[in-house]
């Protein structure tokens, strides 16, 4: 075998490792053999090779019998080096542009931090009447369209509408709107917090299926009719795909 068959043996074998890596999913604690070879094109001689391979640079965990597979420690060191190097606002520009460019309104990101939601980039409309909150504005996780729309795909949501609405609010008219937003994938609110205003939002997700923010699209209600609404919520959750594709999500 020459040199240059050698490396193309190596690269194959780099990118069957990365497949069984790319196999599992959010929610998959462990996996059988049985259950990587319906997700992998290998024989079963060589995804044990492999899996022995990446067990032995901490990439996957084995236990039990019969054998189960797990992601392992070195997995989660990539992730906190990428994670810490993320500017989410810089992945993000060109989504927020476009959105821009097409809508003709505000259009801003938000990231959830604690119980709230922290508007991390903004481009403003050029047009006379606008709204505009700013880069590093806060409102609660439980207020606005995307506030709510974040709010509805957290995992325990109840934490943060304890302490985020008053006394006079519904609860379980509240929870079922964000039922309703977590199956429709958008949520939309109408001089709610500022008069006037319309805002359209959808979520953004990491690759581990966590919502991270949401992208929102602000304007007049007088430009901002249903129509626009409907094609507004096109647009975003198209730009949503491709961020949260860029952010790890398969």
């Amino acid at each position: 075998m020459n040199e240059e068959e050698k490396a193309g043996d190596g690269v194959r074998a780099v990118e069957r490792a990365l497949d069984i890596l790319m196999a599992f999913s959010p929610g998959d604690r462990e996996l059988t053999a049985s259950d990587l070879l319906k997700r992998v094109n290998l024989s079963r001689p060589t995804l044990y090779r492999l899996l022995r391979t990446l067990e032995n640079k901490g990439f996957i965990l084995s236990s039990g019998d019969p054998q189960r597979f797990a992601l392992g420690a070195s997995v989660a060191q990539l992730a906190h080096v990428w994670g810490m190097g993320l500017d989410i606002a810089a992945v993000a520009g060109p989504a927020l542009r476009r959105l821009w460019e097409e809508t003709g309104e505000t259009v801003a990101l938000l990231v959830h931090e604690g119980r709230d939601r922290l508007c991390v980039a903004e481009l403003p409309s050029v047009q006379p009447l606008s709204f505009k909150r700013g880069v590093g504005h806060r409102e609660h996780v439980a207020k606005g369209a995307s506030g709510r729309v974040i709010l509805a795909n957290l995992t325990s949501p109840d934490v943060y509408v304890q302490d985020g609405v008053d006394a006079s609010t519904d609860l379980e008219k509240l929870h079922k709107r964000l039922q309703t937003v977590r199956e429709q994938g958008y949520e939309v609110s109408r001089d709610e917090l500022i008069k006037g205003a319309v805002a359209v939002a959808v979520p953004v997700f990491l690759g581990d299926g966590n919502v991270i923010g949401s992208l929102a699209v602000f304007g007049p209600g007088v430009r901002v009719d249903e129509a626009r609404v409907k094609q507004f919520v096109e647009q975003l959750k198209v730009e949503s795909r491709k961020l949260s594709q860029a952010l790890g999500q398969r």
